[in-house]
């Protein structure tokens, strides 16, 4: 039994294609309409065009010292079971990209992101604002509040973000959002607050700040910041009738976020604390019902048997209306207040019952974690179940004439054809098919099978991570061969 009711899920998670990686100078380009409305709004509001131009200046200084602390985040997940398919197979590759955005917060390494664009993977890698590239392992994370931590090692210490008051924003504030949208490369948009403490029925907790900056698929786990270049949010979901923004962007609060990762480093998952209650806010067509002059507190539903709240005497129909003294606004912040209070604290809810009022005295638990973990399953990073074979997964036979006419391959080049890949492997993800015809490996012109394992062989001794093959493809988006990149099995 949970401290919550369940409620539909609606809002649109920000994952989305495989990234193209853009340099810095085009991400502070995409700013430059935010930066003339600030201008335009600078002159309306008194001080002139020399304000608006010391207005530009400044923020553009600042959105260049903000990039260097957000990242890429990209998620290679296992989609099937190793198994080699041949020409008359599926030709799916058996991986998949999950693509996000997050940022950091500890110059040792640590980066915030969700739990969404990292789940089940098993390699991350983290992309910097100057193109370099830094493998990441998880270090916790947990499905309910979507917030992860990864951590990177890199050579010297990272710029790391600075920490806004989310209780101290207000709507209509100013907001910048960073992140990779739709896989172009860091980009900066801006806006305003739109709203606060939304409820997209994400969670029992829900408790968003809204934005009209714009965010899409891939700008997930990447940073809010107000115009002081603090963080005040991640940015984590949308709604929108199509696959676009919208609009209808939303950012969990950093007051939230902090919790969560406190909570993730000190004990490795949330630790949330448990009385045992199933409730949900007083409507005014529930206090109709109850005969009350007008809707407060939160009903409970249910009361797990044996929990704290059952032990402190809560029943089924029992109005909260005050925990600990405070009172809270609706349900789900009587929920988050139960979950971040720590285990073995005691505590007051005063209650009403009948029309009578009462104060319970209660010890919160703490969540059973197989009981938390079996109804939100969490966080578990897949490892990769397939080795790099010693033929790097791909099968290859001679090139007949049928097939060169059909891939437009001359009597006398040379090559060989794929008649099989095996998913999982790096050929398999980057879309080399049964049908493709391989021409070179290394520079190396293939004439036969043999002299494509030969090749691979000479590749492999000269330790390197990739080897290049000249692919000629079946189904061409562009005419002619193009070189592959692969890693190489391991030597020795």
């Amino acid at each position: 039994m949970g401290d919550w009711h369940a409620g539909s899920r609606r809002s649109i998670r920000l994952c989305g294609p495989a990234p193209r990686r853009q340099p810095m100078e085009d991400a502070i380009r995409r700013i430059r309409c935010f930066l003339v409305s600030l201008a335009v709004s600078a002159v309306l509001l008194g001080g002139g065009p020399a304000r608006a131009q010391e207005m530009q200046v400044g923020q553009s200084k600042l959105v260049r010292s903000l990039l260097t602390k957000v990242v890429n985040i990209t998620t290679r997940v296992a989609a099937s079971p190793p198994d080699m398919i041949g020409t008359q197979g599926a030709t799916t590759t058996g991986e998949k990209l999950q693509l996000g955005s997050g940022f950091v917060i500890d110059p040792s390494g640590v980066i915030v992101t969700n739990t969404h664009v990292i789940d089940g993977g098993y390699e991350i890698v983290a992309t910097f604002s100057d193109g370099n590239q830094l493998p990441a392992h998880v270090i916790a994370a947990d499905r309910v509040s979507d917030v992860a931590l990864l951590k990177v090692d890199p050579p010297k210490p990272l710029p790391a973000v600075t920490w806004g008051d989310s209780a101290a924003v207000q709507v209509g504030d100013p907001v910048l959002a960073i992140g990779n949208p739709l896989g172009v490369g860091l980009s900066v948009s801006g806006g305003i607050v739109s709203a606060l403490n939304r409820d997209i029925s994400e969670t029992p907790y829900d408790d968003y700040i809204q934005i009209d900056a714009s965010i899409n698929h891939g700008n997930s786990g990447g940073p809010l910041f107000n115009l002081s270049g603090q963080v005040i949010g991640i940015n984590t979901a949308i709604i929108s009738p199509t696959a676009g923004s919208a609009g209808l962007g939303f950012a969990i609060p950093s007051k939230d976020a902090l919790f969560v990762i406190g909570r993730l480093k000190q004990y490795g998952w949330l630790r949330p604390g448990y009385l045992g209650l199933t409730v949900q806010q007083v409507t005014p067509e529930i206090a109709a019902a109850l005969g009350t002059e007008s809707p407060h507190g939160a009903i409970v539903a249910d009361v797990a048997e044996d929990g704290p709240a059952a032990v402190a005497g809560m029943q089924i129909g029992d109005i909260i209306l005050r925990y600990n003294g405070q009172t809270p606004p609706d349900e789900r912040a009587l929920l988050r207040e139960i979950g971040e209070t720590a285990p073995g604290q005691a505590v007051t809810l005063s209650i009403e019952r009948a029309g009578v009022g009462l104060d319970l005295h209660a010890t919160v638990g703490e969540w059973p974690r197989d009981l938390w973990q079996g109804a939100v399953k969490p966080i578990m990073p897949v490892q990769k179940k397939s080795t790099i074979a010693p033929d790097m997964g791909v099968k290859v036979g001679q090139l007949l004439d049928m097939q060169r006419v059909k891939l437009g391959i001359e009597g006398d080049e040379l090559g060989v054809l794929v008649t099989a890949v095996a998913p999982g492997t790096d050929a398999a993800f980057h879309g080399l098919k049964p049908g493709d015809a391989i021409e070179r490996v290394q520079n190396q012109p293939i004439g036969s099978p043999e002299d494509f394992h030969d090749a691979i062989v000479q590749a492999v001794a000269l330790k390197r991570d990739y080897v290049l093959l000249l692919v000629l493809p079946q189904s061409q988006a562009r005419p002619g061969p193009e070189w592959m990149a692969l890693r190489t099995p391991p030597s020795g």
